[in-house]
Protein backbone atom coordinates (compact mmCIF):
# COMPACT_ATOMS: atom_id res chain seq x y z
CA UNK A 1 0.00 0.00 0.00
CA UNK A 2 1.11 3.39 -1.30
CA UNK A 3 1.59 6.59 0.90
CA UNK A 4 0.30 8.26 -2.72
CA UNK A 5 -2.68 6.17 -3.14
CA UNK A 6 -5.98 6.58 -2.44
CA UNK A 7 -6.09 3.14 -0.68
CA UNK A 8 -4.06 4.61 1.85
CA UNK A 9 -5.82 7.92 2.77
CA UNK A 10 -8.86 5.47 3.48
CA UNK A 11 -6.72 3.02 5.73
CA UNK A 12 -5.30 5.83 7.41
CA UNK A 13 -8.66 6.98 8.50
CA UNK A 14 -10.46 4.19 9.48
CA UNK A 15 -7.10 3.25 11.97
CA UNK A 16 -7.04 7.05 12.99
CA UNK A 17 -10.27 7.07 14.41
CA UNK A 18 -10.53 3.69 15.88
CA UNK A 19 -7.58 4.40 17.26
CA UNK A 20 -8.62 7.70 19.28
CA UNK A 21 -11.94 5.33 20.13
CA UNK A 22 -10.43 2.12 21.94
CA UNK A 23 -9.21 2.42 25.25
CA UNK A 24 -5.55 3.11 25.45
CA UNK A 25 -4.82 -0.40 26.65
CA UNK A 26 -5.87 -2.16 23.30
CA UNK A 27 -4.19 0.36 20.75
CA UNK A 28 -1.26 -1.85 20.50
CA UNK A 29 -3.15 -4.60 19.34
CA UNK A 30 -5.02 -1.98 16.39
CA UNK A 31 -1.31 -1.03 15.69
CA UNK A 32 -0.09 -4.47 15.00
CA UNK A 33 -3.25 -5.62 13.00
CA UNK A 34 -2.95 -2.18 11.20
CA UNK A 35 0.78 -2.63 10.65
CA UNK A 36 0.95 -6.36 9.34
CA UNK A 37 -2.66 -5.47 7.29
CA UNK A 38 -0.24 -2.31 5.31
CA UNK A 39 2.78 -4.09 5.34
CA UNK A 40 0.86 -7.68 3.60
CA UNK A 41 -0.79 -5.76 1.23
CA UNK A 42 2.64 -5.47 -0.65
CA UNK A 43 2.72 -9.91 -0.07
CA UNK A 44 0.78 -11.96 2.21
CA UNK A 45 4.12 -14.14 2.82
CA UNK A 46 6.18 -10.68 3.65
CA UNK A 47 4.35 -11.05 7.27
CA UNK A 48 5.87 -14.25 7.81
CA UNK A 49 9.36 -12.56 7.59
CA UNK A 50 8.97 -10.16 9.84
CA UNK A 51 7.55 -12.01 12.56
CA UNK A 52 10.35 -14.10 12.35
CA UNK A 53 12.62 -11.17 12.25
CA UNK A 54 10.56 -9.98 15.25
CA UNK A 55 10.52 -13.40 16.92
CA UNK A 56 13.84 -14.18 16.96
CA UNK A 57 15.32 -10.61 17.61
CA UNK A 58 12.53 -10.29 21.08
CA UNK A 59 13.62 -13.76 22.33
CA UNK A 60 17.34 -12.84 21.88
CA UNK A 61 16.57 -9.83 23.93
CA UNK A 62 14.85 -11.83 26.88
CA UNK A 63 18.25 -14.36 26.96
CA UNK A 64 20.28 -11.49 26.92
CA UNK A 65 18.75 -9.98 30.00
CA UNK A 66 18.74 -13.40 32.38
CA UNK A 67 22.01 -14.40 31.23
CA UNK A 68 25.37 -13.19 32.98
CA UNK A 69 28.05 -15.00 31.21
CA UNK A 70 29.69 -12.90 29.04
CA UNK A 71 30.85 -15.67 26.23
CA UNK A 72 27.14 -17.00 26.28
CA UNK A 73 26.10 -12.90 26.04
CA UNK A 74 28.50 -12.90 22.96
CA UNK A 75 27.60 -15.84 21.41
CA UNK A 76 23.43 -14.79 21.50
CA UNK A 77 24.47 -11.38 20.30
CA UNK A 78 26.61 -12.93 17.00
CA UNK A 79 23.76 -15.58 16.30
CA UNK A 80 20.75 -12.78 16.83
CA UNK A 81 23.12 -10.93 13.91
CA UNK A 82 23.92 -14.03 11.99
CA UNK A 83 20.01 -14.74 11.56
CA UNK A 84 18.95 -11.04 11.12
CA UNK A 85 21.74 -10.54 8.25
CA UNK A 86 21.09 -14.02 7.07
CA UNK A 87 17.69 -13.16 6.00
CA UNK A 88 19.04 -10.13 4.60
CA UNK A 89 21.41 -11.32 2.73
CA UNK A 90 19.10 -14.36 1.13
CA UNK A 91 17.04 -12.13 0.50
CA UNK A 92 18.64 -9.05 -1.15
CA UNK A 93 22.22 -10.30 -2.28
CA UNK A 94 22.11 -13.90 -2.56
CA UNK A 95 21.76 -13.90 -6.22
CA UNK A 96 24.45 -10.91 -6.11
CA UNK A 97 27.20 -12.63 -4.34
CA UNK A 98 26.67 -15.78 -6.44
CA UNK A 99 26.88 -13.80 -9.83
CA UNK A 100 30.18 -12.23 -8.70
CA UNK A 101 31.78 -15.87 -7.73
CA UNK A 102 30.91 -17.52 -10.72
CA UNK A 103 32.41 -14.42 -12.91
CA UNK A 104 35.39 -14.74 -10.55
CA UNK A 105 35.84 -18.47 -11.19
CA UNK A 106 35.21 -18.36 -14.79
CA UNK A 107 38.15 -15.47 -14.73
CA UNK A 108 40.28 -18.47 -14.05
CA UNK A 109 39.29 -20.23 -17.02
CA UNK A 110 36.60 -22.76 -15.62
CA UNK A 111 33.40 -22.74 -17.12
CA UNK A 112 30.70 -22.23 -14.75
CA UNK A 113 26.69 -21.87 -15.29
CA UNK A 114 25.16 -19.06 -13.23
CA UNK A 115 22.80 -20.10 -10.40
CA UNK A 116 20.25 -17.87 -9.24
CA UNK A 117 16.43 -18.04 -7.16
CA UNK A 118 13.62 -16.21 -8.57
CA UNK A 119 13.68 -14.03 -5.24
CA UNK A 120 11.46 -10.93 -4.47
CA UNK A 121 13.22 -8.51 -2.27
CA UNK A 122 10.14 -8.15 0.60
CA UNK A 123 9.40 -4.50 1.03
CA UNK A 124 11.44 -2.95 4.15
CA UNK A 125 13.26 -5.68 4.90
CA UNK A 126 16.72 -3.33 4.70
CA UNK A 127 15.08 -1.03 7.23
CA UNK A 128 13.16 -3.53 10.38
CA UNK A 129 16.40 -5.93 10.37
CA UNK A 130 18.69 -2.80 11.03
CA UNK A 131 16.07 -1.89 13.58
CA UNK A 132 15.72 -5.20 15.26
CA UNK A 133 19.46 -5.60 15.10
CA UNK A 134 20.03 -2.57 17.14
CA UNK A 135 17.83 -3.09 20.06
CA UNK A 136 19.27 -6.34 20.37
CA UNK A 137 22.89 -4.33 20.04
CA UNK A 138 21.63 -1.99 22.75
CA UNK A 139 20.11 -4.48 24.87
CA UNK A 140 23.59 -6.03 24.98
CA UNK A 141 25.70 -2.90 25.70
CA UNK A 142 23.24 -2.21 28.18
CA UNK A 143 21.64 0.74 26.37
CA UNK A 144 18.44 -0.13 26.49
CA UNK A 145 16.06 -2.10 28.83
CA UNK A 146 14.46 -5.43 27.80
CA UNK A 147 10.73 -5.32 26.11
CA UNK A 148 8.93 -8.20 28.15
CA UNK A 149 5.51 -7.60 25.86
CA UNK A 150 5.91 -9.67 22.54
CA UNK A 151 2.82 -7.53 21.19
CA UNK A 152 4.48 -4.31 22.00
CA UNK A 153 7.50 -5.10 20.73
CA UNK A 154 5.84 -6.47 17.44
CA UNK A 155 4.21 -2.89 17.29
CA UNK A 156 7.67 -1.12 17.48
CA UNK A 157 9.18 -3.89 14.52
CA UNK A 158 6.32 -3.22 12.63
CA UNK A 159 4.82 0.38 13.42
CA UNK A 160 3.37 1.30 9.74
CA UNK A 161 4.29 4.81 9.34
CA UNK A 162 7.81 4.22 9.30
CA UNK A 163 8.07 0.14 8.47
CA UNK A 164 9.03 0.13 5.25
CA UNK A 165 11.47 3.11 4.78
CA UNK A 166 12.29 4.43 7.94
CA UNK A 167 12.89 6.52 9.92
CA UNK A 168 14.76 3.53 11.30
CA UNK A 169 13.96 4.27 14.51
CA UNK A 170 16.00 3.25 17.82
CA UNK A 171 14.22 1.17 20.85
CA UNK A 172 14.85 3.69 23.64
CA UNK A 173 12.80 6.61 21.77
CA UNK A 174 9.79 4.39 20.16
CA UNK A 175 9.21 1.39 22.46
CA UNK A 176 8.43 3.64 25.62
CA UNK A 177 5.42 5.94 23.29
CA UNK A 178 4.53 2.50 22.40
CA UNK A 179 3.96 1.68 26.26
CA UNK A 180 3.02 5.40 27.72
CA UNK A 181 -0.36 6.78 27.94
CA UNK A 182 -1.76 9.08 24.67
CA UNK A 183 -4.28 11.98 24.88
CA UNK A 184 -5.56 13.47 21.59
CA UNK A 185 -3.56 16.61 20.79
CA UNK A 186 -5.06 18.96 18.41
CA UNK A 187 -1.90 20.99 17.65
CA UNK A 188 0.37 18.03 17.08
CA UNK A 189 -2.33 16.39 14.82
CA UNK A 190 -2.26 19.51 12.85
CA UNK A 191 1.35 19.59 12.60
CA UNK A 192 1.52 16.10 11.26
CA UNK A 193 -1.43 16.77 8.85
CA UNK A 194 0.76 20.00 7.56
CA UNK A 195 3.89 17.56 7.53
CA UNK A 196 2.71 15.34 5.26
CA UNK A 197 1.08 17.68 3.32
CA UNK A 198 4.07 19.53 2.81
CA UNK A 199 5.52 15.26 1.79
CA UNK A 200 3.17 14.80 -0.46
CA UNK A 201 4.17 17.99 -2.36
CA UNK A 202 7.50 17.07 -2.76
CA UNK A 203 6.31 13.69 -3.88
CA UNK A 204 3.99 14.46 -6.19
CA UNK A 205 4.58 18.05 -7.43
CA UNK A 206 8.46 17.37 -7.88
CA UNK A 207 9.89 13.69 -7.45
CA UNK A 208 7.12 12.02 -9.57
CA UNK A 209 7.47 14.98 -12.26
CA UNK A 210 11.02 15.32 -12.80
CA UNK A 211 11.35 10.90 -12.78
CA UNK A 212 9.61 11.12 -16.21
CA UNK A 213 12.56 12.69 -17.60
CA UNK A 214 15.24 11.11 -15.57
CA UNK A 215 13.67 7.78 -16.57
CA UNK A 216 13.80 8.60 -20.35
CA UNK A 217 17.60 9.38 -19.69
CA UNK A 218 18.90 6.81 -17.94
CA UNK A 219 17.05 4.10 -19.45
CA UNK A 220 18.86 4.61 -22.70
CA UNK A 221 21.50 7.27 -21.40
CA UNK A 222 23.65 6.75 -25.01
CA UNK A 223 20.68 8.47 -26.78
CA UNK A 224 21.39 11.66 -25.09
CA UNK A 225 24.37 14.31 -25.03
CA UNK A 226 25.99 17.79 -23.55
CA UNK A 227 23.37 19.55 -21.08
CA UNK A 228 20.33 16.94 -21.50
CA UNK A 229 22.76 14.70 -18.88
CA UNK A 230 23.68 16.89 -16.73
CA UNK A 231 19.86 18.20 -16.21
CA UNK A 232 18.72 14.49 -16.16
CA UNK A 233 21.33 13.94 -13.40
CA UNK A 234 20.14 17.14 -11.55
CA UNK A 235 16.66 16.13 -12.02
CA UNK A 236 17.59 12.85 -10.20
CA UNK A 237 18.87 14.48 -7.26
CA UNK A 238 15.61 16.86 -6.96
CA UNK A 239 13.82 13.58 -7.26
CA UNK A 240 15.48 11.17 -4.57
CA UNK A 241 15.59 13.79 -1.85
CA UNK A 242 11.78 15.07 -2.80
CA UNK A 243 10.85 11.58 -2.62
CA UNK A 244 12.52 10.13 0.43
CA UNK A 245 12.37 12.84 2.53
CA UNK A 246 8.47 13.14 1.33
CA UNK A 247 8.71 9.94 2.44
CA UNK A 248 9.95 10.60 6.10
CA UNK A 249 7.44 13.77 5.90
CA UNK A 250 4.88 11.61 5.41
CA UNK A 251 5.71 8.98 7.91
CA UNK A 252 6.72 11.83 10.72
CA UNK A 253 3.33 13.28 10.30
CA UNK A 254 1.00 10.12 9.87
CA UNK A 255 3.11 9.35 13.81
CA UNK A 256 1.53 12.65 14.83
CA UNK A 257 -1.59 11.81 14.19
CA UNK A 258 -1.34 8.96 16.78
CA UNK A 259 0.26 10.63 19.35
CA UNK A 260 4.18 9.87 18.74
CA UNK A 261 7.27 11.34 17.65
CA UNK A 262 9.88 10.06 15.13
CA UNK A 263 13.36 11.35 14.99
CA UNK A 264 13.88 13.72 11.88
CA UNK A 265 15.72 12.24 8.94
CA UNK A 266 16.88 14.88 7.01
CA UNK A 267 17.43 18.87 7.50
CA UNK A 268 17.91 20.63 4.15
CA UNK A 269 20.78 18.77 2.93
CA UNK A 270 21.58 19.99 0.37
CA UNK A 271 22.56 23.27 2.02
CA UNK A 272 25.35 21.39 3.42
CA UNK A 273 29.20 23.33 3.07
CA UNK A 274 30.55 19.90 3.52
CA UNK A 275 30.35 16.01 2.68
CA UNK A 276 30.61 15.59 6.45
CA UNK A 277 27.57 17.85 7.21
CA UNK A 278 25.67 16.40 4.72
CA UNK A 279 25.86 13.15 6.63
CA UNK A 280 24.65 14.60 9.47
CA UNK A 281 21.34 15.83 7.08
CA UNK A 282 20.73 13.36 4.60
CA UNK A 283 18.97 10.09 5.85
CA UNK A 284 20.03 10.63 9.50
CA UNK A 285 18.29 7.64 10.83
CA UNK A 286 21.10 5.62 8.61
CA UNK A 287 23.45 7.79 8.89
CA UNK A 288 23.82 7.56 12.50
CA UNK A 289 22.84 3.55 12.62
CA UNK A 290 26.01 2.88 10.75
CA UNK A 291 27.95 5.34 13.35
CA UNK A 292 26.82 3.58 16.05
CA UNK A 293 27.16 0.17 15.00
CA UNK A 294 29.94 0.11 12.10
CA UNK A 295 32.23 3.10 12.71
CA UNK A 296 32.56 3.77 16.08
CA UNK A 297 32.79 -0.29 16.88
CA UNK A 298 35.93 0.00 14.33
CA UNK A 299 37.52 2.60 16.28
CA UNK A 300 36.25 5.88 15.10
CA UNK A 301 38.51 8.58 14.68
CA UNK A 302 39.99 7.51 17.91
CA UNK A 303 42.46 5.44 16.37
CA UNK A 304 45.72 6.41 14.10
CA UNK A 305 45.20 8.93 11.20
CA UNK A 306 45.34 6.28 8.25
CA UNK A 307 43.23 3.45 10.16
CA UNK A 308 40.63 6.37 11.13
CA UNK A 309 40.56 6.80 7.05
CA UNK A 310 39.69 3.21 6.37
CA UNK A 311 37.31 3.10 9.26
CA UNK A 312 35.39 5.80 6.72
CA UNK A 313 35.82 3.84 3.70
CA UNK A 314 34.32 0.87 5.00
CA UNK A 315 31.66 3.14 7.09
CA UNK A 316 30.97 4.40 3.50
CA UNK A 317 31.50 1.19 1.41
CA UNK A 318 28.85 -0.65 3.83
CA UNK A 319 26.13 1.96 3.58
CA UNK A 320 26.57 1.88 0.19
CA UNK A 321 26.19 -1.98 -0.40
CA UNK A 322 23.11 -1.52 1.74
CA UNK A 323 21.73 0.11 -0.59
CA UNK A 324 21.27 -2.04 -3.28
CA UNK A 325 23.24 -5.35 -4.85
CA UNK A 326 24.69 -3.63 -7.45
CA UNK A 327 28.49 -2.27 -7.44
CA UNK A 328 27.20 1.01 -8.58
CA UNK A 329 25.38 1.11 -4.75
CA UNK A 330 29.26 0.22 -3.76
CA UNK A 331 30.52 2.45 -5.84
CA UNK A 332 28.66 5.26 -4.94
CA UNK A 333 29.09 4.78 -1.30
CA UNK A 334 33.23 4.61 -2.04
CA UNK A 335 33.40 8.11 -3.80
CA UNK A 336 31.76 9.70 -0.40
CA UNK A 337 33.89 7.98 1.57
CA UNK A 338 36.77 9.11 -0.22
CA UNK A 339 35.28 12.54 -0.22
CA UNK A 340 35.11 12.48 3.80
CA UNK A 341 38.78 11.36 3.90
CA UNK A 342 39.95 14.21 1.38
CA UNK A 343 38.22 16.76 3.97
CA UNK A 344 39.65 15.31 7.01
CA UNK A 345 43.39 15.34 5.39
CA UNK A 346 42.49 19.45 3.64
CA UNK A 347 39.79 21.12 6.26
CA UNK A 348 40.26 19.34 9.30
CA UNK A 349 42.14 22.62 10.95
CA UNK A 350 39.27 25.03 9.68
CA UNK A 351 36.62 26.34 10.80
CA UNK A 352 33.86 26.47 7.95
CA UNK A 353 31.79 29.06 10.24
CA UNK A 354 34.33 31.37 9.51
CA UNK A 355 34.40 31.94 6.17
CA UNK A 356 32.94 34.96 4.36
CA UNK A 357 29.59 34.64 3.15
CA UNK A 358 30.33 34.46 -0.54
CA UNK A 359 32.74 31.32 -0.10
CA UNK A 360 29.81 29.62 2.23
CA UNK A 361 27.51 29.78 -0.54
CA UNK A 362 30.27 28.75 -3.04
CA UNK A 363 31.04 25.58 -0.36
CA UNK A 364 26.96 24.94 -0.64
CA UNK A 365 27.05 24.63 -4.78
CA UNK A 366 29.83 22.48 -4.40
CA UNK A 367 28.68 20.05 -2.28
CA UNK A 368 25.73 19.84 -4.25
CA UNK A 369 27.53 19.16 -7.54
CA UNK A 370 29.32 16.53 -5.86
CA UNK A 371 26.28 15.29 -4.71
CA UNK A 372 25.23 14.84 -8.18
CA UNK A 373 28.14 13.66 -9.84
CA UNK A 374 27.85 10.75 -7.31
CA UNK A 375 23.89 10.01 -7.74
CA UNK A 376 25.06 9.63 -11.06
CA UNK A 377 26.37 6.10 -10.10
CA UNK A 378 23.37 5.47 -7.54
CA UNK A 379 20.86 5.89 -10.29
CA UNK A 380 22.73 4.30 -13.76
CA UNK A 381 22.19 0.57 -14.13
CA UNK A 382 25.77 -0.24 -15.09
CA UNK A 383 29.49 1.35 -14.45
CA UNK A 384 29.46 1.81 -18.30
CA UNK A 385 26.33 3.99 -18.15
CA UNK A 386 27.36 5.84 -15.58
CA UNK A 387 30.93 7.23 -16.91
CA UNK A 388 29.29 7.88 -20.31
CA UNK A 389 27.15 10.20 -18.94
CA UNK A 390 29.77 12.07 -16.80
CA UNK A 391 31.48 12.15 -19.74
CA UNK A 392 29.60 13.65 -22.15
CA UNK A 393 27.29 15.65 -19.77
CA UNK A 394 29.34 18.95 -21.12
CA UNK A 395 29.76 18.31 -24.56
CA UNK A 396 29.10 21.46 -26.33
CA UNK A 397 29.75 23.66 -23.25
CA UNK A 398 31.83 25.49 -25.21
CA UNK A 399 28.65 27.25 -26.71
CA UNK A 400 26.65 27.87 -23.77
CA UNK A 401 23.52 29.50 -25.33
CA UNK A 402 23.45 26.19 -27.47
CA UNK A 403 24.13 23.98 -24.78
CA UNK A 404 21.23 24.81 -22.52
CA UNK A 405 18.87 25.23 -25.76
CA UNK A 406 19.45 21.94 -26.76
CA UNK A 407 19.17 20.59 -23.28
CA UNK A 408 15.93 22.60 -22.69
CA UNK A 409 14.39 21.25 -26.02
CA UNK A 410 15.30 17.78 -24.77
CA UNK A 411 13.69 17.70 -21.75
CA UNK A 412 9.86 15.81 -22.94
CA UNK A 413 7.72 17.51 -20.88
CA UNK A 414 5.41 20.91 -21.96
CA UNK A 415 6.47 24.17 -21.10
CA UNK A 416 3.48 24.85 -18.81
CA UNK A 417 4.86 21.58 -17.10
CA UNK A 418 8.42 23.55 -16.87
CA UNK A 419 7.37 26.57 -15.77
CA UNK A 420 5.22 24.99 -13.14
CA UNK A 421 8.10 22.83 -12.10
CA UNK A 422 10.42 25.84 -11.73
CA UNK A 423 8.11 27.11 -9.14
CA UNK A 424 7.80 24.44 -7.06
CA UNK A 425 11.39 23.92 -7.08
CA UNK A 426 11.53 27.30 -6.14
CA UNK A 427 9.29 27.05 -2.95
CA UNK A 428 11.27 24.16 -2.31
CA UNK A 429 14.67 26.07 -2.23
CA UNK A 430 12.78 29.32 -0.16
CA UNK A 431 11.31 26.75 2.63
CA UNK A 432 15.10 24.68 3.37
CA UNK A 433 16.42 27.84 3.48
CA UNK A 434 14.24 29.43 5.59
CA UNK A 435 13.80 26.22 8.05
CA UNK A 436 17.39 27.34 8.54
CA UNK A 437 17.16 30.77 9.72
CA UNK A 438 15.88 30.42 13.26
CA UNK A 439 14.27 33.77 13.57
CA UNK A 440 12.69 33.80 10.04
CA UNK A 441 11.21 30.31 10.55
CA UNK A 442 9.82 31.20 14.25
CA UNK A 443 8.34 34.60 13.11
CA UNK A 444 6.84 32.69 10.20
CA UNK A 445 5.76 29.91 12.22
CA UNK A 446 3.49 31.85 14.35
CA UNK A 447 1.56 33.91 11.50
CA UNK A 448 -1.07 31.92 11.11
CA UNK A 449 -2.41 33.56 8.39
CA UNK A 450 0.95 33.05 6.47
CA UNK A 451 0.87 29.65 7.71
CA UNK A 452 -2.31 28.92 5.92
CA UNK A 453 -1.85 31.01 2.94
CA UNK A 454 1.25 28.44 2.22
CA UNK A 455 -0.32 25.12 2.82
CA UNK A 456 -3.61 26.21 0.74
CA UNK A 457 -0.86 26.95 -2.20
CA UNK A 458 0.81 24.04 -2.44
CA UNK A 459 -2.06 22.22 -2.00
CA UNK A 460 -3.36 23.24 -5.19
CA UNK A 461 0.55 22.74 -6.14
CA UNK A 462 -0.52 19.65 -5.72
CA UNK A 463 -3.79 19.02 -7.80
CA UNK A 464 -1.94 21.19 -10.24
CA UNK A 465 0.77 18.77 -10.70
CA UNK A 466 0.02 15.29 -9.04
CA UNK A 467 -1.48 14.07 -12.96
CA UNK A 468 1.67 15.56 -14.75
CA UNK A 469 4.19 12.95 -13.39
CA UNK A 470 3.75 9.21 -12.77
CA UNK A 471 2.32 7.83 -9.79
CA UNK A 472 5.42 5.82 -8.99
CA UNK A 473 6.24 3.78 -5.50
CA UNK A 474 8.83 5.56 -3.47
CA UNK A 475 12.37 4.71 -4.61
CA UNK A 476 13.63 3.47 -1.12
CA UNK A 477 11.30 0.79 -1.28
CA UNK A 478 13.23 -1.20 -3.35
CA UNK A 479 16.18 -0.99 -0.37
Amino acid sequence: MLFNSLAYVGFLIIVFTLYWIIPDRFRWILIVIASYFFYMCSGPKYGLIIFGVTTVSYLSGRLLEKQENKRKRKAILSLTVIVCMGVLFFFKYFNFAAKNIIDLINLFGVKQDYVTFNIILPVGISFYTFQTMSYVIDVYKGDTKVEHHFGKYMAFVSFFPQLVAGPIERSNNLIPQINAVHRFNYDQAISGVKLMLWGYFKKLAIADVVSVYVKEVFNDPHNFTGFALTLASVFFALQIYCDFSGYSDIAIGTAKLFGFELMTNFRSPYLSRSVKEFWSRWHISLSTWFRDYVYIPLGGNRVSKVRHYINLMITFLASGLWHGANWTFVAWGGIHGLAQVIENIIFKKKNRDEHPKVIQVLEIIAVFVFAVFAWVFFVAHSFSDAVYVISHSFNGITAPLQYLKNGYVDVTLTDNIKISLIVCIAVLAAYDIISQKDKIRDKLANNKIVQWIFYIVISLMIILMAQKGVAAEFIYFQF
